[in-house]
């Protein structure tokens, strides 16, 4: 198990993490740090989720607010579960 983290949260109020590490599968136990406060939790990703992308760090269903750096990054247009991919095919901006 690493002690680096795999996954960042910035702020206490997200419900979504974003993963900082290559090659991150299905299955593992993630090191989540939260920068806001440098503590820690531990999360298990339940897909294969490339760096950069977000993880649900909650249950969060279709018309749900996902929540990053404390604020609203977007609606959802397809559920997703703890643990569970967030990206492009279930998260969508409210801009347009």
């Amino acid at each position: 198990m690493s002690e680096e983290p795999q996954l960042l949260v910035h702020d206490r109020a997200d419900n979504v993490g974003v993963v900082v590490v290559e090659g991150l599968k299905a299955g593992a136990e993630m090191l989540c740090r939260v920068t806001e406060d440098n503590s820690t939790f531990r999360l298990v990703v339940l897909d294969d989720v490339p760096i950069g992308h977000k993880v649900a760090l909650v249950d969060l269903g279709e018309g749900d607010t996902a929540i990053k750096y404390g604020v609203d990054i977007g609606r959802m247009v397809g559920a997703a579960g703890k643990g569970r991919h967030i990206h492009v095919h279930n998260l969508k901006t409210k801009r347009w």
